[in-house]
């Protein structure tokens, strides 16, 4: 039985290139924006709101005030032709608390996740001048800004692989413009308790046992 859970986090990348044209309907963004509303929020307070963007006019108030890649120096960003289709600003409402957790981040995974399942992709942006798209957009001052959502139908390619002895975990394109992203090993980031390292301990005497023949190692280690 395929994991469905599995594959569609896979498949949900930061893509950064679009079909620009490809448009993306406002009801689309209104329903990705319904999967951020039924997530869990901190102490149930959901002090999160939406501005919606799907028109030319709007998107180019937004995408100015975007950093897109800081890794590839040489990178200004989409060009046209290739820029989002749509944006989801995430803002937290002041009024509510002036606190917001990490209920952006729950509700930006919700919301990437639903736009993969519906063909589509986009990119998680946290590198933004606030100020600056405060104002472009004329939103109060008792919303503050926390990220923006880059949403489209993907225009490159996003390799996953395993990051090199040297630990460098930049991401980086190959000469087919591929869009290469190192992942660290599981083993790299689960920190086992006392009991575990003691049990894996006894599994790798267990093995050398075995392979080198020593019986009484094995009976003893039983």
């Amino acid at each position: 039985m395929p994991n469905i859970l599995r594959e569609l986090i896979l498949k949900n990348r930061s893509y950064r290139r679009f079909y620009e044209t490809d448009h993306v309907e406002l009801e689309t963004l209104e329903k990705l924006v319904d999967l951020a509303r039924n997530s869990a929020s901190a102490a149930n307070l959901q002090p999160l709101k939406y501005v919606l963007s799907n028109n030319a006019q709007d998107n180019a108030l937004i995408f100015p005030h975007l950093s897109w890649a800081a890794y590839l120096k040489e990178w200004p960003g989409p060009g046209e032709g290739e820029r989002p289709a749509a944006y989801i600003i995430i803002v937290g409402d002041k009024r509510i608390s002036n606190s917001f957790g990490c209920d952006h981040g729950i509700a930006a995974q919700s919301i990437m996740l639903g736009a993969t399942e519906k063909g589509l992709g986009g990119c998680i942006i946290g590198a933004i001048r606030r100020q600056d798209l405060q104002h472009a957009l004329s939103l109060p001052q008792y919303y503050e800004i926390l990220l923006a959502l880059a949403i489209g139908r993907p225009r490159e390619t996003v390799v996953l692989e395993t990051v090199r002895p040297d630990n460098d975990i930049r991401y980086w394109r190959d000469d087919n413009d591929a869009h290469h992203v190192p992942k660290r090993r599981l083993d790299d980031i689960i920190i086992p308790t006392s009991k575990q390292e003691a049990d894996n301990v006894c599994k790798r005497l267990k093995k050398f046992a075995g392979i080198s023949g020593y019986g009484f190692m094995s009976e003893i280690l039983a």
